[in-house]
């Protein structure tokens, strides 16, 4: 993939990334945001970036959720961050063989189209390796925000690795990574490769 091109989409994981995970929720009224949600995606917005969010979501599967307690939640995440330009959710368990589980690259492959964006210039943020892993297969960008539920030997594999949600954001405004380690402390032109901005898909 061309490190110049210019990113058009960002796709978060929703527990743990956007939001505190709670296992299982159902309750709108536990979403709160995690730390620099809001400016992260802020950013992206002002730059003209389309967002997304990809969720796995078992609990429909387990009988702990329905579709409809996910559909409240993610209305809930979409008041207290949104507008996104697209929501994708699985609600398949682990061993029920689908490909928009991550790390399988179906959702990431629909949001893709529903906005209108090549994988290629489109990047995932996740805490875990799945996520990472989905953005991969579809061949996307992925870049790991580690989190106290983070595998070290997640952490290991990922292409990709940011501190925080707005560090990874920044790193992304001019082009796709290509730095492994993201810091503030790093000049952005130092790890990234800026290009021309070509027009966003309509």
């Amino acid at each position: 993939m061309n490190p110049a091109r210019r990113v058009k989409a960002v796709l978060f994981d929703r527990d743990g990334t956007l939001v505190e995970d709670v296992p299982y929720n159902g309750d709108p009224g536990l979403v709160r945001p995690v730390e620099g949600a809001r400016e992260a995606l802020a950013l992206l917005r002002e730059a003209g970036i389309a967002t997304g969010v990809v969720t796995n979501q078992s609990g429909v599967a387990r009988g702990l959720l329905t579709e409809a307690d996910v559909r409240r939640v993610n209305h809930r995440v979409d008041e207290l961050l949104g507008p996104f330009d697209v929501f994708a959710v699985c609600p398949h368990g682990p061993d029920d063989g689908c490909r928009c589980r991550k790390p399988q690259p179906g959702m990431v492959l629909w949001a893709a189209g529903r906005v209108c964006t090549h994988p290629a210039d489109l990047v995932v943020i996740g805490d875990i390796g799945a996520d990472v892993e989905a953005a991969r297969r579809a061949g996307a960008h992925g870049i790991l925000v580690p989190n106290a539920r983070t595998r070290p030997e997640e952490t290991a594999a990922a292409d990709h690795i940011a501190p925080d949600l707005v560090t990874a954001v920044r790193a992304v405004l001019d082009a796709v990574p290509r730095g492994r380690v993201l810091a503030d402390e790093r000049p952005v032109r130092e790890a990234f490769t800026t290009g021309p901005a070509p027009g966003r898909c309509r």
